[in-house]
């Protein structure tokens, strides 16, 4: 499976938004904290809005925030609206764009990549936001124990 850079923003600034929550954040300030180009992230924000991840408030405190909380929301939901189907392993990719697999379907490494495929899927989808901006502040925490305890 292969996480486009689009895919990469998209969590990024789930994620932006996931520490925010429940508050209204401008686009500004996600595509500033996380350099993400801002044509690009509107485009993002607007597919996460279609796809039933973040809501939008218009007006001088307008922006973005989450349609839900953060534990309703996977990882891998917020990749399947901005990608699509996930991609699959390289040579099934390449039987897909007319390249032919000498061993056909019983060819083992195509199997080993489609379970493959399957468990990164199964915690990508069991993985909330919920859980990733836990591991984010826990990460926050012990960087600024370690901080102090190194001066």
């Amino acid at each position: 499976m292969r996480v486009t850079a689009k895919g990469e923003y998209a969590t990024q600034a789930v994620l932006h938004l996931s520490l925010q929550y429940p508050e209204v954040v401008t686009i500004h300030e996600i595509a500033e904290r996380h350099h993400i180009p801002l044509k690009y992230l509107e485009q993002i924000l607007l597919e996460l809005k279609r796809g039933g991840i973040l809501e939008s408030r218009r007006g001088v405190r307008g922006g973005y925030t989450l349609a839900r909380a953060p534990e309703e929301i996977s990882v891998g939901a917020v990749l399947r609206v901005v990608d699509g189907a996930f991609a699959e392993s390289s040579c099934v990719h390449n039987e897909a764009m007319g390249g032919v697999c000498v061993e056909g379907e019983s060819c083992g490494l195509k199997q080993i990549w489609k379970d493959v495929q399957g468990a990164v899927e199964k915690i990508l989808f069991a993985t909330s936001f919920g859980d990733v901006r836990k591991r984010t502040l826990n990460g926050a925490v012990r960087r600024t124990e370690t901080a102090r305890l190194e001066r």
